[in-house]
């Protein structure tokens, strides 16, 4: 089960034009979301970014004038250059965590001045290079620590220099918290999440609903294309509108009412050929009874006459037998296409039925110089008609006679729990692969100039084909020119019921290995 639902997605994929179509657009959706999203995130960051250091780059360059003019005013004969820089510090320092905006640090050479309990590291050693270098003010991120309890914040150093009277620059640092941006910055990102999400539902649902109604008239399609295939021709398609789904619908209205035209003449058709065809057999039966008869009586005093007369009176019963036959064979036709064939079922051994065929046809066979060969492997006991297997094994062990060039035929008869096979090889002439498909055509002759011997109407292997339909089984040709053929009957144990495969090969195990398509 687990594996089943692993690859059910895929299944769904392969069978549900919505979900391809939903999972398709959410696909794209998602990756233009997550590009415009990135994109609105990188400029949000950076324009909020960039006010944040703007503002923080003017407070703290207002503060450094202020106290660089304070430095230039004081007067040195009373107050000592570090004290006074302390004292600025100190100042700088308490109106920027009065504002809670920032923290300041000066470093002299013996100390650092300015705000309570900020770390040193909180300074980044670049930022100390990059204004011992020049003058003017640096800025650049930094993560601000301190010495007490109080959890590290973001932030962003500026750094520059004081200049005092005879003194080498003091480097002063004002380290601004980022804290209140990047909460900012937070609830912008989860709104656009957030907006993201409802978008992906909201667009999932509609493109959902959209397929569905541009599907319908698809599903609608497809229903009326199934049930024209089943035989209902007169269903027809709703037609809603004026638009291409309509016209969807008009085309397959039109096609329904052509195919049923054509349909009909077709039948009407088929039903005048097959009553012609009984009504000629019929109709042939009263004037073949009259010259059978007469045939009869010439053919019984054929010894008084002549030689001419009496070969004459020979070929006219012999063409008589022939014709009576293809009469037969086209009433058994003409109740295949009209439906009225019907089985008299039976358990029957085929391994039996076969042997008697067998033996039935060793006269004919010992004309040809044929060696028949009956190789079953026990009793093989079917729920078949006898006399129309018996019908259909007579056609196929004639026709491996005549085709065989006097060479061994073998009849195989196997078995297994659904079904039971005949198979009739000949080493003869053989036929080709494509001609494998036309061999059960209706008077069809894989070679016209060829003189028949056996005799034959040219309807046997048809008639042969429809018995084992009928039965629910079929028969099956393999041939190559060289190596002979193989007609192969496979038949349901029980009648109605389905097989899978045939207890015995088409392709005949004597040529294995060999290369040769085998038709299953």
């Amino acid at each position: 089960m687990k594996g089943l639902a692993r690859f059910a997605p895929f299944r769904l994929w392969a069978r549900s034009l919505p979900f391809r179509v939903v999972v398709s657009t959410l696909a794209a959706a998602i990756v233009i979301l997550v590009a415009t999203g990135w994109f609105l995130m990188d400029q949000s960051s950076r324009g909020i970014m960039a006010g944040k250091t703007q503002t923080s780059l003017a407070e703290a360059s207002a503060v450094v004038a202020s106290m660089q003019r304070d430095l230039r005013t004081t007067d040195l004969r009373t107050t000592s250059v570090s004290e006074r820089i302390s004292r600025l510090a100190r100042d700088a320092a308490d109106r920027g965590q009065a504002g809670n905006q920032y923290f300041v640090v000066v470093e002299t050479p013996i100390s650092q001045i300015g705000s309570r309990g900020l770390a040193s590291e909180s300074i980044p050693d670049s930022l100390r290079t990059a204004i011992g270098s020049g003058d003017g003010l640096w800025s650049t991120p930094t993560l601000i620590r301190f010495t007490d309890a109080r959890p590290a914040e973001p932030g962003l150093v500026v750094g520059a220099t004081l200049d005092a009277p005879g003194q080498s620059p003091y480097p002063i640092f004002f380290l601004f918290s980022t804290s209140q941006e990047q909460r900012t910055l937070a609830v912008v990102q989860q709104a656009a999440l957030a907006t993201g999400v409802f978008l992906l539902a909201g667009l999932t649902a509609t493109v959902y609903l959209i397929s569905l109604q541009v599907l319908r008239p698809v599903r609608a399609a497809r229903l009326a294309a199934e049930s024209l295939a089943a035989g209902h021709l007169e269903d027809r398609m709703a037609v809603v509108g004026t638009e291409d789904l309509a016209g969807l619908a008009r085309s397959m209205n039109h096609m329904a009412e052509e195919l049923d035209k054509k349909i009909t003449e077709l039948q009407n058709l088929s039903l005048v050929q097959q009553r012609f065809v009984s009504d000629v057999s019929h109709e042939l039966r009263t004037p073949l009874t009259t010259i059978r008869m007469a045939a009869e009586v010439l053919h019984a005093h054929r010894a008084a006459f002549d030689a001419a007369s009496g070969r004459s009176s020979e070929l006219l019963s012999a063409e008589l037998d022939r014709f009576e036959e293809l009469l037969t064979d086209l009433l058994e036709i003409s109740r295949f296409d009209a439906g009225a064939a019907e089985l008299a079922l039976d358990d029957i051994d085929l391994t039996v039925l076969t042997g008697e065929e067998v033996a039935a046809v060793e006269r004919l066979a010992e004309e040809f110089g044929t060696v028949m060969t009956l190789d079953a492997d026990g009793p093989c006991v079917a729920e078949v008609d006898g006399r129309r297997i018996r019908r259909i094994l007579r056609n196929l062990i004639t026709n491996a006679i005549e085709h065989g060039e006097g060479r061994p035929i073998t009849v195989h008869v196997r078995g297994f729990d659904q079904a039971v096979a005949i198979a009739v090889r000949d080493h003869g002439v053989g036929f080709s692969a494509v001609e494998a498909g036309q061999v059960f055509d209706r008077f069809w002759r894989a070679d016209p100039s060829r003189g028949r011997r056996v005799g034959g109407t040219g309807l046997g292997l048809s008639i042969a084909l429809e018995d084992a339909r009928l039965h629910g089984g079929r028969l099956d040709a393999w041939g190559r020119p060289g190596l002979g053929a193989q007609f192969r009957l496979t038949l349901p144990r029980r009648a109605g019921e389905h097989f899978d495969a045939s207890p015995w090969p088409l392709v005949p195990p004597d040529v294995k290995g060999r290369a040769h398509a085998a038709l299953h």
